[in-house]
């Protein structure tokens, strides 16, 4: 299969399964525990319905929108993920091209492979998605570095302050730096051509850690860092602190609840992001779309409202959007592709969402994305 033959999720996540070694397709499409949040996240979906209006001339449609003084030309972005140019020697830079061709926002992960500066060189707005640490010295040095790089917004990831449990990655001992085992070894073996990108391209990186910690010598794993130099004792005094040093647009990815929604108010941030991080923290937590309507209703006219977790479709966007956020986040969506062709990957699944974006826009009767409502959809009674 060619990348110009993929037409939805499925077909890249296909795509980039007979590219990857194992331990690598299953770190990006892995999960927590039994992984049964990962799967509600996109079933949540399927238990709301669209209702259309017809004859209402929709000729021109506008997708765009405006998140926290950022406009996008699209409803969605590209949510910040860990370890790119691991699944395709182009990584962030594809991802950062794809975005500022789209109009719309890119994250770039604490635990990213290329550095701020450089993704920075781009124009669409850019979010940087940051772990805290037990050292408040190196949260104030990255965040200058942050700073200085022009990022538009501090995006600190809440729910991650120690790593899920994702069997997966320990079944096929899969850690950054490699540790291996036996079966593991012989997936790589079995991919070649990445073993043959990996070695001939630039040397693996952390650049946003690596001028603050000894990543690249392999000092500290990745479990490590997630789970010995991440705070577990992250609080509300520490997040609003954070947001008045910044002194910017803020956002706190991986709220869930009504009550860190209004504290979120309270301190100062500008958003939110409702997620679950993708089902990979807390197996049997709530999806992040089932929770929408509560956390809107409650907070919804005081703060931009994002959401992530499961999106595979137009249609995803366009319900989340109806019940009132302000734009929705895209991961695995765009990894797959990422893993299977590069910037060339990424581009056809940002087209693929753009244009279902508007054609089912047309066919909801709506010119703009200010015109969906809650109207606009019905839940099922179970």
């Amino acid at each position: 299969m060619f990348i110009e033959k993929c037409h939805n999720f499925h077909d890249f996540r296909r795509l980039a399964k007979a590219k990857l070694p194992s331990p690598i397709f299953n770190y990006i499409d892995g999960a927590a525990d039994d992984e049964i949040t990962y799967r509600r996240n996109t079933r949540s979906f399927d238990d709301c319905d669209l209702v259309p209006n017809v004859l209402a001339g929709v000729e021109e449609v506008d997708t765009s929108v405006t998140v926290m003084g950022q406009r996008l030309e699209v409803p969605f972005y590209c949510s910040p993920t860990a370890l790119q140019r691991l699944f395709h020697h182009e990584g962030e830079r594809a991802v950062a091209a794809a975005s500022e061709k789209y109009g719309t926002m890119f994250g770039v992960s604490s635990l990213g492979t290329v550095s701020l500066r450089e993704v920075r060189k781009h124009k669409n707005p850019q979010a940087y998605q940051f772990y805290f640490h037990k050292d408040r010295g190196l949260n104030r040095a990255m965040m200058e570095d942050a700073k200085d790089a022009g990022v538009n917004i501090m995006m600190l990831t809440v729910d991650s302050i120690t790593g899920g449990n994702r069997e997966r990655d320990l079944r096929t001992g899969f850690s950054i730096p490699f540790k291996l085992n036996l079966n593991g070894i012989s997936q790589f073996l079995m991919k070649p051509m990445w073993g043959l990108n990996y070695l001939t391209h630039e040397k693996f990186k952390l650049p946003q850690l690596d001028n603050h910690l000894d990543m690249g010598n392999a000092v500290v794993s990745i479990s490590q860092y997630l789970t010995e130099m991440l705070d577990p004792a992250l609080n509300w005094q520490d997040v609003e602190e954070m947001v008045k040093y910044w002194d910017g647009e803020f956002c706190l990815k991986g709220i869930m609840s009504v009550d860190d929604a209004k504290k979120a108010v309270d301190i100062g941030c500008t958003g939110i992001v409702i997620s679950n991080h993708g089902g990979r923290q807390l197996d049997g937590s709530r999806s992040p779309f089932d929770q929408l309507q509560e956390i809107i209703n409650a907070v919804g006219d005081k703060i931009d409202i994002l959401m992530d977790s499961g999106v595979q479709r137009g249609t995803h966007v366009l319900k989340a959007l109806s019940l009132g956020a302000k734009a929705v986040g895209i991961g695995r969506y765009y990894l797959f592709p990422l893993a299977a062709a590069g910037q060339n990957g990424v581009e056809r699944a940002l087209e693929l969402m753009r244009a279902e974006i508007i054609r089912d826009m047309r066919l909801m009767g709506c010119k703009s994305v200010s015109e969906l409502s809650p109207e606009n959809l019905r839940h099922r009674v179970k």
